[in-house]
């Protein structure tokens, strides 16, 4: 064996393989970060179709049709009548939806920047690339992961189906997406993706575009190297700024 491969076999895991260990890193982080918020999630989903269902009963009189008032009352409500667990309801899909989501698009990004657009000769990438990238990154993290948000928000909906009395569609996330891929095939598992690839092109032409100009900013102005570590802290601090951002432009 000549040393160029026993030295490769030497390196850390992350750096033998960077694409795939910034997949899973990117997947274990929205999986954490979307088990804390897919309650908020599954409430906002409820009110929505609550709201279209007793639109189309009543007309005008739906507001007071309407069992659940607010995401405060509409989680209260769920956990009363369903149990505290069912607020995670449809989470098995959310979570593979934000591994293939969150991973396809990072590796998509690194893809972009690193072989088809190419940094500067002072190594920064120019904004504009990053625009760019993040929104092609976006669309294909977003058609990628599809049929896992089309499951998961299926899912969502089957507790609020037992409580009205109607038999359950689903007896699992699996069965979901074969009930689905033998209904409608498998244009029925990209039910929806064009709007959703143009949300998610917008979504992360911000994110990803402020995260790598964070990034960019902890290499050159702090110890900080260009790793794992800092890909790690530069994600919720380019949310951050990205939500301050969209904050300001709506005042």
């Amino acid at each position: 064996m000549s040393a160029p491969e026993d030295e490769e076999r030497l390196l850390p895991l992350t750096q033998r393989w960077p694409r795939a260990s910034k997949f899973l890193l990117s997947g274990c982080a929205a999986t954490v970060a979307e088990l804390a918020t897919f309650p908020l999630d599954l409430t906002k989903t409820r009110l929505q179709i609550q709201g279209e269902a007793a639109l189309a009963r009543l007309g005008g009189g739906a507001g007071e049709a309407a069992p659940y008032r607010g995401m405060v009352r509409t989680a209260l409500g769920i956990i009363q009548e369903e149990g505290f667990l069912k607020l995670w309801q449809g989470v098995t899909p959310a979570i593979y939806r934000h591994i293939v989501y969150s991973g396809g698009r990072m590796v998509t990004y690194e893809h972009l920047r690193e072989v088809v657009f190419g940094k500067g000769e002072d190594k920064h990438y120019p904004l504009w690339k990053s625009v760019i990238g993040g929104m092609m990154a976006g669309v294909v993290g977003q058609f990628l992961a599809n049929p896992t948000d089309l499951v998961k928000v299926q899912m969502q909906m089957e507790g609020k189906r037992k409580l009205e009395g109607k038999p359950l569609r689903f007896r699992g996330v699996h069965h979901a997406f074969a009930k689905i891929f033998a209904e409608g095939g498998i244009r029925g598992l990209w039910a929806g993706w064009v709007p959703n690839i143009q949300r998610a092109a917008l979504v992360n032409m911000g994110d990803l575009t402020t995260y790598d100009t964070v990034k960019h900013y902890l290499v050159l102005n702090t110890p900080l190297e260009d790793n794992i570590m800092t890909h790690g802290l530069s994600r919720p601090l380019g949310h951050w700024c990205s939500g301050l951002l969209m904050k300001k432009s709506e005042r």
